[in-house]
């Protein structure tokens, strides 16, 4: 028995040990493929992100020298009150650009834009100055301005009288993104972040400087590793000289494979008919799609409205609100807009996304919206959206039979979402228009529109992003953008809503420059519509209600 016992127990182990080496041959060859595979994507990734980092601060430089072409063409040489005029709506429509200036023989502005300015430019400190070889006339200077803020400064001769016009850009808007996404979290919590602060500090790093060495900026810790298991690209700008450096562990990247390498292991022993059945098993697995689950919250009524109330500053009283969406899930979950809009406007869902929110608010508000003629609904509404005639006739279905009047309807059209078409979209604002809805800018300020916007579409009213709010009667430039953007609305006859608002001395300056309505924390969260219909209850009774927006702004 004990004999039988140890043969039987031999043959066993000889079994294992066979089917073992079998099953390890095919492991030990994929392992072997796939470490060839993820270095060659990582050295790919690292040079295409080396190269994206030169394109886009190219982008960012030619738009500068593009606006400084059209200053000196346009005849700017000084200082005097039109030049100052263009300089400033140079800088406005220019999104990389913080300043423009005029300097003198000695390198010196003769420009002022505020009182401290002649200060401000005596602590400015110069690192390094190189002319642009390839761009003849322009030079490029690295500084840092008074605030430590390192900047790089574009120069060109004015027109005539030995000047310079020059503009000031922050290195901070052409240093390189970092495609973290390539990494999971988890290898980025176990070899370092992209700053540099994580474990051992082996994380990305990334480094743009000047032709002649001058740094520009640095992203993270640069990593040693004695075993020269790094990914580097570099890439350099045939228009400027600068020179690009990315550099990643290659840890980073391979830790990946240790999911492939588990599962090997777990099915080992199973042979080679055991890991192929495996293999065709895992073929047929699809992942999630996130398209499917926004479908599905859709038609299970998932995606609910908040209500941001809107009011004039200048009476205190409600002139309305913008309703925001937000996803519910079952669990009681809220997930917030920027998690799931990108995708729902990418996969077109967008359209009855908004159109669903748009029939929720009707039944959850409209009956004390509609009895109250001051107060306004907005809803933000993708810039495709206006692409199609269509969009008319569903935005009356939706209301005609409303408790809410079209004249209460705002349709907000952000400034950063893409017009292709500006004609049909004007001919399809206008047939809104008609039909009593207004139509709203949403973050002007914020894209590279400019103007064009405002001047093309014939809208209702503009909305000064928050980032200028934050940024009032401390920011020189966000101050002169606010201020300009209030004369061209009141003189185009448009209101003016500044956003995000959070404190009172915020509320006193944009009342002190001519602005009446606002939204933002220092008022109230974005609400639920249990609560803001309590808000309005509370601060708009019946017959009280505020004149029509276009009333209060023309008694202002």
């Amino acid at each position: 028995m004990g004999l039988f016992a140890r043969g039987f127990t031999r043959q066993n182990i000889v079994a294992i040990a066979v089917g073992v080496f079998l099953a390890c041959v095919p492991l030990v060859v994929f392992n072997f493929w796939l470490s060839g595979v993820t270095d060659r994507i990582g050295r790919e990734e690292i040079d295409l992100s080396a190269r994206n980092a030169i394109v886009r601060a190219e982008h960012r430089l030619v738009l500068t020298m593009g606006a400084l072409d059209a200053l000196a063409a346009g005849g700017v040489t000084a200082c005097d009150v039109g030049e100052r005029g263009a300089m400033q709506r140079a800088t406005f429509e220019t999104a990389p650009i913080k300043e423009i200036t005029v300097l003198d023989g000695a390198g010196r502005s003769i420009c002022p834009q505020v009182d401290n300015a002649a200060a401000e430019e005596a602590v400015r400190r110069v690192h390094s100055s190189e002319p642009l070889t390839a761009r003849p006339g322009y030079a490029l200077d690295v500084l840092t301005a008074g605030n430590g803020q390192r900047m790089i400064r574009l120069r060109r001769p004015a027109a005539s009288g030995g000047n310079e016009i020059a503009a000031l850009v922050p290195t901070s808007l052409l240093l390189p993104q970092l495609a973290v996404d390539l990494f999971d979290a988890h290898a980025a919590g176990t070899f370092g972040t992209a700053d540099g602060t994580g474990p051992n500090h082996q994380g990305v790093y990334a480094k743009l400087e000047t032709g002649n060495g001058a740094t520009l900026g640095e992203i993270g810790q640069r990593p040693t590793d004695a075993s020269g298991a790094l990914f580097i690209g570099r890439s350099q700008s045939g228009q400027f000289g600068l020179r690009a450096e990315m550099i990643a562990p290659r840890a980073l990247l391979a830790h990946g494979q240790w999911g492939l390498r588990w599962i090997g292991l777990l099915v080992t022993g199973a042979g080679v008919t055991m890991l192929a059945l495996f293999a065709a098993f895992m073929s047929y697995r699809q992942p999630r799609n996130p398209v499917t689950d926004i479908e599905r919250a859709l038609a299970n009524g998932e995606f609910v409205p908040y209500y941001q109330p809107i009011v004039d500053i200048a009476t205190g009283q409600l002139r309305g609100a913008e309703v925001l969406v937000r996803w519910k899930k079952p669990d009681g979950t809220l997930v917030l807009p920027g998690a799931f809009i990108p995708l729902a406007e990418s996969s077109g869902l967008i359209r009855a996304m908004t159109y669903d929110l748009m029939r929720r608010v009707s039944d959850e508000v409209g009956p004390a919206i509609g009895q109250r003629l001051g107060l306004k609904v907005s809803f933000n509404f993708a810039g495709n959206l206006f692409a199609d005639d269509v969009v008319v006739q569903d935005v009356f279905a939706i209301f005609a039979k409303s408790p809410i009047k079209m004249s209460q309807v705002v349709l907000e059209v952000t400034e950063r979402d893409p017009i292709e078409n500006f004609a049909v979209t004007r001919q399809i604002v206008s047939a809104l228009q008609g039909m009593g809805v207004r139509i709203a800018i949403d973050d002007v300020g914020t894209g590279h529109s400019g103007l064009s916007y405002m001047l093309k579409l014939g809208v209702d009213i503009i909305k000064i992003d928050k980032i200028f709010v934050d940024s009032v009667g401390t920011d020189r430039n966000s101050t002169t953008i606010v201020e300009t953007l209030v004369d061209l609305a009141h003189n185009m006859r448009m209101d003016v809503i500044a956003e995000g608002v959070e404190t009172f001395e915020q509320v006193m300056y944009l009342r002190e420059i001519g602005i009446r309505a606002a939204q933002g924390y220092v008022f109230a969260p974005p609400l639920p519509g249990s609560a803001f219909l309590k808000l309005v209850e509370a601060m708009d009774t019946l017959g009280e209600s505020v004149a029509p927006e276009r009333d209060a702004a023309a008694a202002a």
